[in-house]
């Protein structure tokens, strides 16, 4: 069976910074071009930390490093960006935005 893993995405110091810089530029790609998993999950995966790993939503995919985090099993946290974008589904349920909180990805080692 396959594992999914739940998807939260938002605003770090860090991708702030890289805004204020453009939204296309370097810094600001770094920065929201990451993903954070708990230690727990890596090693159950076999993902070392910054090893590139292939997320998949029904939305699309990215592929990007991941990094240990405190996060419960089962959880990743991406900032806000075009990474994290691109796994975002286009719905909105009739209230214009998105749901940037709680989608499901596949994570592949890569």
């Amino acid at each position: 069976m396959e594992e999914l893993f739940t998807l939260i995405s938002g605003r770090t110091k860090k991708q702030a910074d890289g805004l204020h810089k453009g939204a296309g530029s370097p810094e600001h790609i770094t920065a929201t071009s990451l993903v954070e998993i708990s230690g727990a999950d890596m090693t159950r995966l076999g993902v070392t930390e910054g090893q590139t790993v292939r997320l998949v939503s029904s939305a699309g995919f990215v592929e990007i490093p991941a990094f240990k985090a405190d996060l419960p099993a089962g959880l990743l946290f991406m900032p806000m960006g075009p990474a994290a974008n691109t796994l975002v589904e286009a719905e909105t349920f009739g209230v214009g935005m998105p749901s940037f909180k709680g989608q499901q990805v596949k994570v592949e080692p890569v």
